[in-house]
């Protein structure tokens, strides 16, 4: 059984669909809609886990992701 590991999904509107972000290890993908962008962006990750080299999994890795919202003056 392959290793479980939870993962940060940013996912926004853009246009007439919806763009998903891991920032982890910065991939993305998109779909039309949020659960469409949300398993999209898992079989993407899933994909990078599978073909990238460790090496390249260890560079990109960013083991803590702080998401906050901020106020500014606008």
């Amino acid at each position: 059984m392959k290793e479980k590991k939870e993962l940060t999904a940013i996912i926004e509107r853009e246009g007439d669909g919806y763009v998903a972000l891991c920032p982890e290890v910065d991939v993305a993908s998109q779909g039309l809609t949020i659960e469409e962008a949300r398993t999209n962006l898992i079989e993407a990750l899933e994909l990078f886990f599978e073909t990238a080299s460790q090496e390249e999994i260890k560079h990109r890795y960013h083991d803590e992701v702080l998401i906050t919202r901020v106020q500014v003056a606008v």
